[in-house]
Order: structure tokens, then C-alpha cells, then sequence
């Protein structure tokens, strides 16, 4: 058994709002949602500062206690906000918020929690493709609303302007019925992530995926999930996210991958039982 891990912030300039950690029995991959710098948040915080704070009270929640990993996500979220309820404003739309990976690891089960669009990889033993498991109700709400966006060149000052329209449309479907759910200052958030289970015997490895990692697959089309988890079981976490930088390098402009981030904070986990 072990557990690699790697994380690479998008650039020299930028924060990593991404977080990884694990216990002997569990892991933990949040993926901050940055905004454009002129949005309004509501909050003196800064995303990584979010994503520490709920992936540190969740660590500490995992490693103490058995309770359903929905109820400890919804614990999380009301102990941060609670840090900064007193100076921040936590109804506004643009708070500090992230997409959930949680595993857990009993002798019977692996446990899992998915809210919003980072990607869970599940390698059975009983079947030659893996099990993949995504929240796609941001990806479709984002869908329609991105058409504009992918049509500028990435990184174009045309971009930055509709980025920042785009993400601003987008947070009014943010943590609400019919729209996608991530976490934020609301605890209802935990109550719509994915959850499930498999039996511990029956997953050869697992992979927690920041979407800046996965677009290697899901966005870029470089790759199979079935190829991913090779990457990772031959090379490594670190050299899967060098093949998504390299990518990205081809196409700065998005020209063949319209995106809104020509790079993203990308972080991976790989679990091997």
C-alpha cells in the first residue's frame, strides 16, 4: 500500500488554491475556485486560505471519527465559517468556496464524497476500464453559459472582460436547487455532494484529481482514464501534471482547448491498496 501525491500552482505569480492530505486511513483533495481579481467576494480571505482551513478541519474530523463523510464535510464548512463570519460577509455570491474529494478507507468499504467538478478514479479489479465518478452540475450549468468565452483567445484582454461576466453568471446558479453545489459558508452544500461505496477488496488503486489535473483526459482528450492510471503507476503524480503542463504549452490561447485559464492549480492523489 502507498499514497503519492503532487501539486503545482498555474503559475509564478499565483497562489495554489488547491490543497491535498491524507491520514493513514483517508484523503482529502480541494480545489479552490479563483476568481478574476476584481470580482467582489465579501471576504478578507483569500481561497487558499479557505481551502486550508477546510481541508485541515477535515483531516483532523477524518482521523478522529467514523461519522458519514457527508456530516463531517457539513461540520467542516460550519467550523470555517465560523472563523470568519465576524469579519467577512458569507451570503454574498463570491465567497471563498472548492470542489470536495474525500476517501475514507475501512476494512470493509472505501467511502467516497464528490461535490462539484474534481475527478474520483476508482481501478477495480474486476473490470479493465475504471470506475469514474464526477459531479457534473457545474460543467453544465457552465456549459450554457460559456459560449462567448471559448470563442476570445485565452489570456486576450477580450477574455479577461467576458471571464470575468462568465464567472459572475455562473455564481448565480452557485449552491442552489437546479444550479451546482460546492463548498462554501452553507452546510446544505454537504447534503448534495456524491456519495457511495465499494468494498475495499475490490479497488487496486484510487486517483483524487483537481480539474487542473484531469483536463489531461476530460478536456485535452490526450489520454484515457485507463492511460492516466498507468501515468501514475508507472511515472507518478508529478509526471502526470508535466504532461498537462506540456499540453497547455502547445495551445496558449486556447485556439485548440478553449478554457477559461490557459493553466490551473492542478493536484493529484494516488492510492494504492
Amino acid at each position: 500500500m502507498s499514497l503519492t501525491f503532487a501539486t503545482e500552482v498555474a503559475g509564478p505569480d499565483r497562489e495554489n488554491e488547491d490543497f491535498v492530505g491524507a491520514t493513514p486511513d483517508a484523503v482529502v483533495v480541494l480545489d479552490g475556485a479563483g476568481h478574476p481579481a476584481r470580482l467582489q467576494t465579501g471576504c478578507v480571505h483569500s481561497v487558499a486560505w479557505y481551502t486550508r482551513m477546510l481541508g485541515s478541519s477535515l483531516l483532523g474530523m477524518l482521523a478522529v471519527n467514523d461519522r458519514p463523510l457527508a456530516d463531517m464535510l457539513a461540520e467542516s464548512i460550519k467550523t470555517v465559517a465560523s472563523l470568519h463570519s465576524s469579519s467577512c460577509d458569507l451570503a454574498h455570491p463570491g465567497s471563498p468556496s472548492a470542489t470536495v474529494l474525500l476517501l475514507r478507507r475501512t476494512p470493509d468499504s472505501l467511502d467516497w464524497l464528490v461535490l462539484a467538478d474534481s475527478v474520483l478514479v476508482l481501478d477495480m479489479h474486476t473490470t479493465a476500464e475504471p470506475m469514474v465518478i464526477s459531479d457534473n452540475r457545474l460543467e453544465s450549468v457552465a456549459d450554457g453559459l460559456r459560449t462567448r468565452l471559448d470563442s476570445l483567445p485565452t489570456g486576450s484582454s477580450d477574455h479577461e472582460q467576458e471571464r470575468y461576466a462568465f464567472v459572475e453568471a455562473l455564481l448565480r446558479h452557485r449552491n442552489r436547487d437546479g444550479g451546482y453545489w460546492v463548498a462554501s459558508a452553507d452546510p446544505q452544500a454537504a447534503e448534495n455532494a456524491l456519495t457511495g461505496s465499494v468494498p475495499t477488496d475490490a479497488v487496486r488503486a484510487t486517483a483524487l484529481l483537481s480539474d487542473g489535473a484531469s483536463r489531461l483526459v476530460d478536456l485535452f482528450g490526450l489520454a484515457s482514464w485507463r492511460r492516466l492510471l498507468d501515468i501514475l503507476e508507472n511515472e507518478g503524480p508529478a509526471e502526470l501534471i508535466n504532461q498537462v503542463r506540456t499540453a497547455e504549452g502547445t495551445d496558449p490561447h486556447g485556439a485548440r482547448w478553449p478554457r477559461s485559464k490557459a493553466h490551473d492549480d492542478a493536484t493529484v492523489a494516488y492510492w494504492r491498496l
